[in-house]
């Protein structure tokens, strides 16, 4: 008998659920059943995707304006879907963003703008969204953290910091979580072709000396690091997510959960 994932009634919410990671996590829950939840800067683009969704799995699913570095707008955004769905089980924390320079020319906005997304952000949504979880005694968080939550690379000094602060409150939060029944995972992927990947071709080209193309600047930054030499489909990530908020994955909780061709097997 083939291994299915059922999250039927449950809520999930996700951060940064629009597009690229996010939108794959949203539609892999979905795809098991849960009903999604899409929290995004961009309130037009998060009811795009959530009516895609519910059109292509035929859940319950709404979009909603939220900027996860606004610690009471996450509340009042959470607030609001426990309202409109009756219970919030899962958080999956990926809203991010990158910025790639030399440490001795990093701007400070751009090391406070990266970190107040990429940390404090899954802080706050993880803190506003905890006393629902209790008052169901389960619930899954999983953050989007990186492969730069484990290991780091050059030029990305706010993005290495923010991720490895990610898996470590994943951890501390899965400590205090377990007794209650909240499992709390991160799951580490390496280069996964988004937008956000493909972002930073003109800025990794400039910061190799300028004398690659944006192409090449890409390869030599991600796929020399991956024995497999290829990207991951943000679907490979939206998989491991739903099997993460699975029962079967009940007794895994604080791990840091690479997919990463390879990448930190050496």
């Amino acid at each position: 008998m083939p291994f299915t994932i059922d999250l039927s009634s449950r809520t999930s919410i996700i951060t940064g659920g629009a597009r690229g990671i996010g939108e794959a996590c949203a539609r892999e829950l979905a795809r098991a059943g849960s009903a999604i939840a899409i929290f995004d800067l961009a309130l037009d683009e998060a009811i795009h995707t959530a009516t895609a969704i519910a059109a292509e799995f035929g859940v319950t699913a709404r979009g909603y304006a939220c900027d996860v570095r606004d610690p009471l707008a996450i509340i009042a955004a959470v607030k609001v879907v426990a309202h409109d769905f009756g219970a919030i089980d899962h958080l999956v924390n990926n809203a991010g963003v990158q910025y790639v320079a030399p440490i001795a020319d990093f701007p400070d906005d751009k090391w406070d703008l990266v970190r107040s997304i990429n940390l404090d952000g899954v802080f706050h949504a993880t803190k506003a969204v905890w006393p629902y979880l209790l008052a169901r005694k389960r619930g899954r968080i999983i953050n989007i953290a990186s492969v730069h939550g484990l290991i780091a690379s050059p030029f990305k000094a706010a993005y290495n910091a923010a991720k490895h602060g990610v898996v470590g409150l994943t951890k501390t939060c899965a400590l205090e979580g377990a007794k209650d029944g909240i499992l709390v995972n991160a799951i580490c992927p390496g280069a996964v072709m988004t937008d956000l990947v493909r972002n930073q071709a003109k800025d990794l080209a400039k910061s190799f000396g300028g004398n690659i193309t944006e192409e090449e600047a890409l390869e030599k930054a991600f796929l020399d690091e991956m024995p497999t030499g290829k990207f991951i489909e943000p679907r490979e990530v939206g998989e491991l997510c739903a099997y993460l908020c699975s029962d079967a994955a009940r007794s895994i909780t604080g791990v840091p959960i690479a997919i990463d061709g390879g990448w930190t097997a050496h």
